[in-house]
Order: C-alpha cells, then sequence, then structure tokens
C-alpha cells in the first residue's frame, strides 16, 4: 500500500487574490513546456533543410563517392573545400546535440545526446586530421549524413512526442477570447475572458462556447461536454445547474454566475492533474531510465572495443574509426528512453478525453492486477437518489394517483417528493398544484386538491390513525429494499407509491464485464442486508457486505486485501475517502467538476460504473504497450549493436554510420507510432 496517500483537505472553491490574474496567463504558464516543445520541433526541421542543402557539394566533392558513381570531378583543394563545408554543417547542424550533450553532463546522467555528440565528434576530428595531414580516409560524407539523419529523425520523432502529449493543449484551444457581460442596467458588453471575475453574469447564446464555470441562473439548454467529460450526448441543463467553460452550448440562451476562474476552472484543474500524472514515475518507467543509463555505458565500451578489436586485427584506423561510430551511433538509448513516457502520455490523454483521470501513475499502472473490485453502493451502482418503482391502486389508474400526490408533493424539498415530482412530469399527466399544503411532521403531507383532503403519508401514521392497509404487501415491498408513501382521499386509502434507489443501468454490465476479466466485484453498503442482496441480485453481485458503517468501510478493504486480493475501491471520494486511500486502487467515481479528490489514484468524471471497466482497460493496454516497446527497443540493439560492429563484415554485411542513424531514428520513431495506437 502507498503509504504517500495521505488525505489532504483540499478547498477547491478558495478564492485567492491571485484569482484577479487573468486566465490565460494561467493557459500561457501550462503552455510553456510544450510551446518549448513545439520550438525545438521547427528548429530541428530548419536545421534538417540547411544541413540537407549542405549536403549535395559534401556529397559531389567526396573522393569515395566519385569513385562510386564513377566520376571525376578532382581540383587542386578540392579536399580544403569539403572540410570547410563541413565544418559548417558539423557545428550548425551538431549545435543541438552539443548543447544537449553539455546538458547531461552537467546533469552527470550521460546519455543518447552524449553518444551521439562523442560519435560525431570523433568522425568530424578524424576526418578533418586526414585532410590537414593528408593520411588516411576521410568520412565527410558520412560524418554530414549521420548528420542531417539525426536531425531528420529528431524532427519526426518530436513531432510525434509531441503530438502524444499535445491532445491536453488542444482542450485549452477551447476556451473563446471573450465573454458577453451582462451588466446591472441589463446591457451586454463583451469583455476579454482574462478580465472575467467570480460573481459576474455571462450570456452564453446558441452554438456558443461557455467560456468559463459557472452555475445557471436563467434558460434551459442542451450543452455538449463530449471534449470534457467524455459524455457523448448533450446534457440538458436549466437553472441552478453547473456549466464547464469549453463545452459548447446547443440551442437555447443561458444566463450564468461565474463560479471558479483561473487555475480553479475544471478544464485548468484537468489539464494540472493530467501534467501532475505524467510527472510521476511508475516502476516500469524506472526500469527503462535504468535500462537506458546503462545502454550508455555499454555504447561507449562496444565502441571503444570495436575500434581497439579492428585495430589489433590489422584494419586500418579509418575502417575501425567507422565501426565505433557506427556502434555508438545505433545503439542510442533513445528508443529506450522514450519508450514509456510516449505511452504514459498518451494513456493519461486517452484517459482525460473519456472523462478518466489519472492521479496516482504508479497505482494506475498496478490496476491491470486487480481481482477485486469493491463497489460503494449509494451513488455508485445506484444513483443516490429515489425513483418509483411500483404504483398501486385499486380505483384509479396510476396516472391519476401519481397527479394527486403531485399536487401535494411538488413545493416539497424532500427526496420523495422530487422522486414523484420527477415522475409526474417525465409521464406528462395533467398537473395540478394542491392549496393550503402543510406538513404533517415526520409522517408527510397534507392539502386540498379539487375540494378534497389528499394526504401523502408513511405507514406510521396509518398505524396511528387506525386506517387499515395490506401489511404484508407492504412488508414485502419494504424488505425489496423500497420506501412505500400511501396516499388518501378524505381520510379514505386510495393507493400507495414504492420508492427505492434506482439502480444505474450500467451497473448490471460493469459486474458482468468484470467477470469474463476474471474480476470479482464486491458491493459495500450500509443498508440491511436483506435489501443489499435484493439489489445485489439485480445486478448479479453474489458478494455482500451490508450493514457497514461509514467510517468501518477502510477496515473491510484492509480485511480483503489481508486475503491476498489486489483491491480497487470505488465511492464518491467523499464519504469514502479513507477506504479509497486503503485500497491498491482507489477510484472515485461521479465526480463531476470536482476533480480536486486527494485520496483517490483514479477520478471518474462521470457516473458511469463501466469506467471502472475502462480504467482497467486502460492500465492492461497500457502496459502491453510500455512492454511491447520496450522489448522492441532493447531487442533492436540486442541485433544492432554486433551487425554495427562489423560481426559479418566478412560475409558483406557492413553497416555504415549513415544507415546506423537510420535505424536508429526509425526504432525510435516506431516506439512513438506503436505508442500513438494505444486505445481503451
Amino acid at each position: 500500500m502507498d503509504s504517500h496517500k495521505h488525505q489532504h483537505h483540499h478547498e477547491m472553491h478558495q478564492e485567492h487574490n491571485h484569482n484577479e490574474h487573468n486566465q490565460h496567463h494561467n493557459s500561457h504558464n501550462q503552455n510553456n513546456h510544450h510551446d518549448h516543445h513545439a520550438m525545438m520541433v521547427s528548429d530541428f526541421k530548419r536545421r534538417f533543410f540547411i544541413s540537407l542543402i549542405l549536403l549535395i557539394p559534401i556529397l559531389t566533392l567526396s573522393p569515395m563517392i566519385q569513385e562510386f558513381l564513377r566520376i571525376d570531378l578532382r581540383f587542386v583543394g578540392d579536399l580544403y573545400i569539403l572540410l570547410l563545408l563541413s565544418t559548417v554543417l558539423f557545428i550548425y547542424g551538431g549545435l543541438p546535440f552539443f548543447k544537449g550533450t553539455l546538458d547531461e553532463i552537467k546533469q552527470k546522467a550521460p546519455a543518447m545526446m552524449s553518444l551521439i555528440g562523442l560519435a560525431i565528434g570523433v568522425a568530424y576530428f578524424y576526418s578533418a586530421y586526414t585532410v590537414v595531414f593528408q593520411i588516411g580516409q576521410d568520412f565527410f560524407w558520412e560524418l554530414s549524413t549521420l548528420i542531417s539523419i539525426m536531425l531528420l529523425g529528431h524532427w519526426i520523432e518530436m513531432k510525434s512526442v509531441l503530438g502524444a502529449s499535445r491532445a491536453l493543449d488542444e482542450l485549452l484551444k477551447l476556451m473563446p477570447e471573450e465573454a458577453h457581460v451582462i451588466n446591472q442596467d441589463g446591457h451586454v458588453t463583451d469583455i476579454a475572458l482574462s478580465s472575467v471575475k467570480v460573481g459576474m453574469v455571462l450570456l452564453v447564446r446558441p452554438g456558443e462556447k461557455i467560456p468559463i464555470d459557472g452555475i445557471i441562473i436563467e434558460g434551459k439548454s442542451s450543452v455538449n461536454e463530449s471534449m470534457l467529460t467524455g459524455e457523448s450526448l448533450p446534457v440538458i441543463k436549466s437553472e441552478g445547474d453547473e456549466l464547464i467553460g469549453g463545452s459548447i452550448n446547443a440551442e437555447g440562451s443561458l444566463k450564468y454566475e461565474v463560479t471558479r476562474i483561473g487555475e480553479h476552472t475544471f478544464l485548468s484543474q484537468v489539464i494540472k492533474l493530467v501534467r501532475d500524472a505524467q510527472k510521476t514515475r511508475s516502476k516500469t518507467q524506472r526500469i527503462a531510465d535504468i535500462a537506458a543509463k546503462y545502454l550508455f555505458y555499454v555504447a561507449l565500451i562496444g565502441g571503444i572495443s570495436t575500434f581497439i578489436i579492428w585495430t589489433l586485427l590489422g584494419k586500418d584506423i579509418g575502417f575501425a574509426m567507422e565501426r565505433a561510430v557506427t556502434v555508438v551511433i545505433i545503439s542510442c538509448p533513445h528508443a529506450l528512453g522514450l519508450a514509456t513516457p510516449l505511452v504514459t502520455a498518451v494513456s493519461s490523454s486517452i484517459g482525460a478525453k473519456h472523462g478518466l483521470l489519472i492521479r496516482n501513475r504508479a497505482n494506475f499502472e498496478n490496476a491491470r492486477k486487480i481481482d477485486t473490485v469493491v463497489f460503494d453502493k449509494t451513488g455508485t451502482l445506484t444513483q443516490g437518489e429515489f425513483g418509483i418503482t411500483k404504483i398501486s391502486s385499486e380505483n384509479l389508474n396510476e396516472n391519476e394517483l401519481l397527479s394527486l400526490a403531485y399536487a401535494v408533493e411538488n413545493e416539497s424539498e424532500h427526496p420523495i417528493a422530487k422522486a414523484i415530482v420527477r415522475a409526474a412530469k417525465e409521464k406528462s399527466i395533467i398537473l395540478q398544484k394542491g392549496q393550503n399544503i402543510q406538513a404533517i411532521p415526520g409522517k408527510g403531507l397534507t392539502g386540498i386538491v379539487n375540494n378534497s383532503t389528499i394526504e401523502v403519508v408513511s405507514p406510521g401514521y396509518l398505524k396511528e390513525q387506525r386506517i387499515a392497509f395490506d401489511e404484508k404487501d407492504y412488508d414485502t415491498l419494504a424488505s425489496q429494499g423500497n420506501t412505500v408513501v400511501f396516499v388518501l382521499n378524505d381520510r379514505v386509502l386510495v393507493g400507495h407509491i414504492a420508492l427505492s434507489d434506482v439502480i444505474r443501468k450500467q451497473s448490471k454490465e460493469a459486474i458482468e464485464t468484470l467477470k469474463k476479466m476474471g474480476i470479482e466485484s464486491i458491493m459495500l453498503t450500509g443498508d440491511n442486508q436483506k435489501v443489499a442482496e435484493e439489489v445485489a441480485k439485480k445486478i448479479g453481485i453474489t458478494y455482500v457486505i451490508a450493514e457497514v458503517l461509514p467510517e468501518q468501510k477502510s477496515h473491510q478493504i484492509e480485511l480483503l486485501t489481508k486475503e491476498r486480493r489486489m483491491v480497487a475501491m470505488t465511492g464518491d471520494g467523499i464519504n469514502d475517502a479513507p477506504a479509497l486511500a486503503k485500497a491498491h486502487l482507489g477510484i472515485a467515481i461521479g465526480a463531476g467538476t470536482d476533480v480536486a479528490i486527494e485520496t483517490a489514484d483514479v477520478i471518474l468524471v462521470k457516473s458511469n460504473p463501466m469506467d471502472v471497466v475502462n480504467i482497467i482497460k486502460l492500465s492492461k493496454s497500457t502496459y502491453k504497450k510500455m512492454i511491447q516497446n520496450l522489448i522492441w527497443a532493447t531487442g533492436y540493439n540486442i541485433v544492432a549493436i554486433p551487425l554495427a560492429a562489423g560481426v559479418l563484415s566478412s560475409i558483406g554485411i557492413l553497416l555504415s554510420p549513415a544507415v546506423g542513424a537510420v535505424l536508429m531514428s526509425l526504432s525510435t520513431v516506431i516506439v512513438a507510432i506503436n505508442a500513438r495506437l494505444l486505445k481503451i
């Protein structure tokens, strides 16, 4: 169990003074790292094309190329021009590699750049020596080709790396530049997004992007949040509902009050979460880093040994030097160094796009080993709100009974009343409002509807008033987890309505899918055993831990982990924070816009239990991709290094430094492309 998963109290809605700093400022900071990356892409591109132009005369002037093409373009002093052009290319094209070498030496972590710097340095100074002292064979053309290919490889690879981790910055571009502010006098003025303050009232017209987070105070519309939460269907929003900055308003106009700006917005929080997750290093990542470090020494020793062996075998220094340079170039630990970070970047981005936010990478990576998923029942497998399960009446039809109950309950804030009101509105029945509505404390409500006294009351009230009802039927309903209310018309019982916590429609599918994956699902609940088992049966869960008090939940998780299980705990992240922290993987489900849940390893924006399945699947496929990349990167070195050293030179198989560079760049690009193929 990770001891560092402490629970911090997180005040998400804090209004710091620096909130006043503009939104754009914030998004620029987040973009800095990526802008730097983008600059490097264009730098490598520019250096590549200029080197390519220089490469043409270098190839033309090279004696070896002339021999190969059976032409003779030699003239007095041609080798000095060759030296001059090669020097320009060496300095201009090689500069990024020398800078990289210096950085690596400063950090005491020599790696890829040091190897490239060493290889091209040795090649250049040896070639310059042959020209100045007119002994041996230069390999300027190979050096120049090598640098050009290195620049091309880095350019392509940087582009693919950037593409992999860029997905989130695409989200930042969703933000409009301006917002329509409604002033005190009702006039609308457009102001820059950076000037928006908490508490301002904004207008969003049909088809526009929502500029910043807030709560609707007037209007109704459907909003497309798919790029933020992965919720594919437009969400109907009306007064009191939250809006996420960056989502798209469909047909209606909305007035809303700004609740969060700057780094506190949903989008900024998501981007920060993903960035932080990409910075945390998982076990696989650490293994790859160590391997890459050792590979540097393997390359160095390999290069020196190759040079010594060929010299001892009586080959000329030029040949031995060329082999050594090829070994150093081909065994660059670059593909190995990128094998896991690229997959990490891609999996974080894919997750975020689907509303799966990874906070703790190491625990997420271990999610592939999960064999037990514990679901907190309320709000996870069920919706956490009442729905009507049965309406029963001898003399009235369902709609008539519901209409009477609605007339009395429509102003009440009680969860049962809300469920009755919702059901009545959905059924499009004639809605009427009762008069003179009064509460019967702890028992129900009474009111006048069409000159009759209608009461919607609990069974306790009926017993108290000695009004007979079918107690056997009531007991059956209650044992199935229903809450039952009775409707009286002028003191005569006319029917009853049974309500229970509604099971989410995806719960059954999620449990079935987990079963197929060989994962056991357990339901944890405070409900009594009978009610819990009733719900579990409907979903397909056989293992139920019922009657658990909130503070006992983490103890139950501890007991399960002691059974040598790999446990994931799924809950709302608020009541079950300690239990989430105790599990091998803590999943907070249905976070909505409040993604600052400290104890969870993974945060699911939607309340869909299938996302628990998706997180485990994403963990499995992420790990698979990492392993594929690591096998490729190490396997490639095992084959390439001996070939570069010239083991098969006796049968004519020799890799030139340029071919070595092509292979090295290719291996890196393959790793990058493979990472991009990751899917849930």
